[in-house]
């Protein structure tokens, strides 16, 4: 034995511990789940790196994972003969942060009223779950392939330091040692333990073992000294699917998912031919949290194996970006075994079956859009705004998408997103054949948007967007079913003979009032006309068929995107009476100060940020007092 070496904790797994010490107490037994999928991860590396070097495996074939417990310790122990650690191993994974899933987590952390255990396996730190009824925890690991004496030992009480000491271990693995608290001797039970394993782990690939106990035993003491094996240790997704009962799909899914809820639906299919392979996908009712924080960084949720030997984690080849939502397994059984994720990204097989992936998940989708209204309302209140992210993203299946997003509109319920596309064709008036819509920053903004005012009158229907990314997403999405897309805010309005020469006689009576308004606002507007689309509001904006909503314009440069200055048009109602005021206002002064104000108005209307908020607040305050 080495003297023990003691270091510091990196300080945001410092941070980890601290939280997980002394604010998550809810749903403490997690800490086993965690330390189970952990073990199992050890035990697949093993198994795929024993691909390729089959020594690594020599002396202990059977991969397993123990759990005990010792009632007079007041210890649990988690123990695999799988992949174990090196000395910096145990470092990187331990000590220091390997990736940014600490970081999601803290922020994660920090945005929930309540610290919540639930969270931790769902950014890669489940190690730490460990310390949640635990206040010590010991560490004895040494990796497959390194002679005995390389052992390695770990141990913290989770304040900020651990300590690291050479042991001798003869066999590979990994033991976990949780040193229970005080008031944690629930877990000090082979029922309960024996429970959550069920629960929580029943379908992990690998036995899960516990020591066999004497009839009417309970404890270490009344233990049989044979080990039994407690789960059912089978790849789910391999057996028919009548065989598998709709409690094991969801238990299969909360032990791969790291979720307590049920998931809203799945698919299980198997595919036979010149490349066989087998899916087993899942929709989540909750956005998984990587899916909240965003981001490109590298997916989880996906687990490709092949021939039941797990590879590797590849969401990002098995699904798009826009799908990341979704969990599950693929199992190819063709795919070269020695595979990396650079052949994965040039595998012409992986894109057949990515291909397959993603129409199993439409399919899905548009299963329970069909046939149970409840959960699709879930899945697009979850969802919706990601799956919007296909329109562009996917083209081939662009009407696909389309067809299953739900908006808010003019004739829906309220703010609700309940209207499809086919809803708003299936209600187009006779000789209507442009889809409408208008963009905000929020719903209260999109429905008293004064460029609705004249579709109102003529009861037209349109789409009110208000989420960041529906400006985005029209880029893409110009027409739906043979029927143009189009922003009330842009163009002309569609309008029939009587309508066109009321429009052009109003136009000529305010030709004077017209261009007062451009002289006085000068290099500020490229236009201003009347307005076929006020009929209540004195003004508002209007743009090019290519120019930004001023809303996402100002989104963008906040994001530090550089764009092209533009300027707007105005189009004003030339009946309202503060329209009419610039047209009678003989003082040059206040008839510079109403114009802008009609222009301000107008543009604090479409989202735009002003240019001068002051200068405002004083213009309006004239004109008020005057």
């Amino acid at each position: 034995m080495s003297t023990p070496e003691t270091r510091t904790f990196e300080a945001e797994v410092a941070q980890v511990l601290h939280l997980v010490t002394h604010s998550l107490y809810s749903h403490k037994e997690i800490f086993l789940r965690e330390l189970v999928s952990n073990a199992s991860d050890a035990c697949d590396k093993l198994r795929f790196e024993g691909l390729a070097n089959p020594d690594l495996m020599s002396g202990d074939g059977e991969l397993h994972i123990d759990v005990s417990f010792d009632e007079k310790a007041r210890t649990i122990t988690i123990a695999d003969n799988g992949i174990g650690m090196s000395r910096q191993e145990v470092i990187e994974n331990i000590g220091t942060i390997a990736s940014s899933g600490t970081r999601r987590f803290l922020a994660a952390m920090a945005s929930e009223q309540k610290a919540d255990a639930r969270l931790i396996g769902q950014f890669g730190v489940g190690f730490y779950s460990g310390f949640v009824v635990a206040d010590r925890v010991t560490v004895l690991t040494r990796r497959a392939g390194d002679p005995a004496d390389a052992g390695v030992k770990w141990e913290s009480d989770g304040r900020g330091e651990y300590t690291l000491e050479a042991v001798e271990r003869p066999q590979r693995g990994t033991e976990v040692i949780l040193h229970l608290k005080e008031d944690e001797g629930e877990f000090l039970s082979a029922w309960k333990l024996r429970e959550l394993i069920h629960r929580y782990s029943d379908h992990v690939a690998f036995p899960i073992r516990m020591p066999k106990q004497a009839d009417g035993g309970e404890g270490e003491e009344a233990a049989t000294g044979e080990w039994e094996t407690i789960n059912s240790a089978s790849a789910l997704w391999t057996r028919s699917k009548s065989e598998i009962t709709d409690e094991e799909y969801q238990g299969f899914y909360k032990s791969l998912g790291h979720d307590f809820a049920d998931p809203l639906a799945w698919s299980h299919n198997r595919v036979e031919g010149n490349q066989s392979f087998t899916t087993l996908l899942y929709l989540p009712s909750q956005p998984p949290f990587d899916v909240m924080m965003g981001g490109r960084d590298e997916r989880k949720g996906l687990k490709l194996y092949i021939k039941r030997v797990f590879v590797m984690d590849a969401a990002e080849e098995l699904l798009p970006h826009y799908l990341r939502f979704v969990r599950g397994v693929v199992d190819a059984d063709d795919l070269p075994l020695n595979v990396s994720r650079e052949l994965l990204q040039q595998n012409r097989q992986l894109e057949r079956i990515k291909a397959s992936c993603t129409k199993r998940v439409l399919d899905l989708i548009e299963s329970l859009a069909k046939n149970e209204p409840e959960k699709f309302a879930t899945f697009i209140k979850a969802f919706g705004n990601t799956l919007k992210e296909g329109i562009g993203e996917d083209t081939a299946n662009r009407e696909r998408i389309a067809k299953l997003l739900r908006f808010a509109s003019t004739k829906g319920d309220g703010a609700a997103k309940s209207v499809s596309l086919d809803d708003y064709i299936g209600r187009m008036a006779d000789g209507q054949d442009t889809i409408w819509y208008v963009t905000a920053d929020s719903h209260a903004a999109a429905a008293g948007s004064p460029q609705l005012e004249a579709f109102k009158a003529r009861d037209i229907e349109v789409l009110l967007l208000s989420d960041r990314i529906d400006e985005w997403m029209l880029g893409y999405l110009r027409e739906y079913d043979g029927r143009k897309l189009q922003s009330v805010a842009k163009g002309e309005l569609p309008l029939d003979e009587e309508a066109k020469k009321q429009q052009e006689e109003a136009a000529k009576q305010a030709e004077p009032l017209v261009a007062r308004l451009k002289e006085l606002l000068g290099e500020r507007v490229s236009d201003v006309r009347v307005s076929a689309r006020l009929t209540d509001s004195p003004s508002c904006l209007v743009l090019s068929e290519f120019d930004m909503a001023p809303h996402f314009a100002r989104l963008m440069r906040e994001a530090g995107q550089e764009l092209p200055e533009s300027k707007p048009t105005l189009e004003v109602n030339p009946a309202h009476p503060l329209v009419q005021r610039v047209q009678s206002e003989g003082d040059e002064g206040n008839a510079g100060d109403i114009a802008a104000l009609l222009l301000e108005q107008a543009e604090i209307a479409a989202g735009a940020q002003l240019a001068d908020p002051a200068a405002f607040v004083q213009r309006m305050n004239r004109v008020l007092l005057g």
